[in-house]
């Protein structure tokens, strides 16, 4: 399992027994635990973490998308879940116990808060370097957010988006906060999921920022977020099972 990729993994693990598949996770490492329980369905992810010693499960959600950890800690019984979070690594989760203050089916309870965010003196070189890291997923590289510091959400005051298709179609050295896309509102936390969802077919992206009353960045949606959250509760399985067939 260790040469396969996340979603092979998941697959593999969703065949299984759940005390087999206790046991092959502890064979895996703490990343490519983290990357298969992504792609499980929410029931598979709450039975093998609580299967795992409490030690490695905090090890596990270190890993995830804050996002995901998030969802997933919210099916926790609430004793284990706070136990977690006492284990996780501090700004982990920070991230995660910030989300988890909005409702699930928001802008803040859906959203990410690790975007693309660049100063406002920063060039388009700069901007880019930031899109090309290996950890930055392909929605989350569409659109970079210019905010002034801090970088990190909450961030400093949130001053606008910039697309990645226009960063490549300007010079190196031009300013990216002078490309912004002035007709693009950014979301508020507590946008419910019909806002959302309108919103992204209004503006037809794949990552959306979130901002809030004070106008600072506090964390981007992207589309796979929503439909995660649009979809019936148990389609990764029903994905996995067909994928098998």
């Amino acid at each position: 399992l260790a040469d396969m990729k996340p979603a092979d993994v998941a697959r593999e693990l969703h065949d299984m027994e759940p005390d087999r598949r206790a046991s092959v996770a502890q064979a895996l490492d703490d990343e490519q635990l983290a990357d298969a329980f992504q792609e499980l369905p929410t029931d598979e992810q709450v039975s093998l973490l609580t299967a795992l010693e409490a030690e490695r499960a905090a090890d596990v959600l270190d890993e995830m998308d804050p996002d995901d950890a998030a969802d997933l800690i919210k099916d926790l019984p609430e004793e284990l879940a706070q136990d977690l979070l006492e284990r996780m690594e501090p700004e982990e989760a920070e991230d995660v116990r910030l989300l988890l203050t909005y409702e699930e089916f928001t802008a803040g309870g859906m959203m990410t808060p690790e975007p693309v965010i660049v100063a406002p003196d920063e060039t388009v070189a700069s901007a880019l370097a930031r899109v090309r890291d290996p950890e930055v997923t392909p929605a989350l590289a569409s659109m970079v957010f210019v905010c002034r510091p801090p970088l990190d959400t909450p961030s400093g005051r949130y001053i606008g988006a910039v697309h990645l298709q226009r960063l490549l179609r300007e010079p190196p050295s031009t300013m990216a906060s002078t490309l912004l896309d002035s007709g693009l509102a950014p979301l508020t936390p507590e946008a419910d999921l019909y806002l959302v969802s309108r919103f992204f077919a209004t503006y037809n992206l794949v990552v959306a920022p979130v901002v809030n009353s004070q106008g600072q960045l506090v964390g981007a949606v992207t589309v796979d977020d929503l439909l995660d959250h649009m979809l019936p509760h148990d389609w990764r399985g029903q994905q996995l099972d067909e994928d098998r067939g």
